[in-house]
This record gives structure tokens, sequence and C-alpha cells, in this order.
């Protein structure tokens, strides 16, 4: 492999490598609820209009730019893992 490997591409290469990774026994089906959970994740037929600060507006851009993603569909993935259980707090 040419190149180096960023941080996350080493901890998923060493995951990999310990065993951590299970097979997928039927990957038709589960490609099949994947792509509905994708569909019903990206389709967007209600809109939400809230009041937030100024700072945490700005800071919110500013994440956003950092994930390379509107701030707008930034917080809706925000909101999404929040309501599916996903949403991780970033350790330091």
């Amino acid at each position: 492999m040419k190149g180096k490997l960023t941080k996350e591409e080493k901890d998923v290469l060493d995951s990999f490598e310990k065993g951590e990774w299970i097979p997928v026994t039927n990957l038709a089906k589960r490609k099949k609820e994947l792509a509905t959970y994708a569909r019903n994740t990206l389709r967007k037929d209600k809109r939400l209009n809230i009041r937030i600060s100024e700072s945490d507006l700005l800071e919110l851009q500013r994440k956003a730019v950092r994930e390379g993603l509107p701030y707008q569909t930034y917080v809706s993935s925000i909101i999404h893992k929040f309501i599916s259980g996903t949403l991780v707090e970033e350790t330091k």
C-alpha cells in the first residue's frame, strides 16, 4: 500500500486485523435494509424552524465545515443520530 494512512484508516485496519469484523450472513438482505434506512434518512419532507444563539450557530457552521457538510445537513445528521441512539460525545 502506498502512502501513509490517516489515524481513522489505521484504526479500521487494526480492528480488521484483530478479527473484530463479523461477516454479513445475508448480504442481499442487509443491503436492502441499509438502502431503506438511507432513503428514509435522506428524505426530507418536513421543515423545522428554531431559534438558537448566534454563537451556537457559528460553532455549528464551523464544525460543519470541518465535516465537509452544509450546516443544515450537519444539524439534521446530529438530530438523526440523537434520535437513533448513535450520537456519541467527542472525547478530548
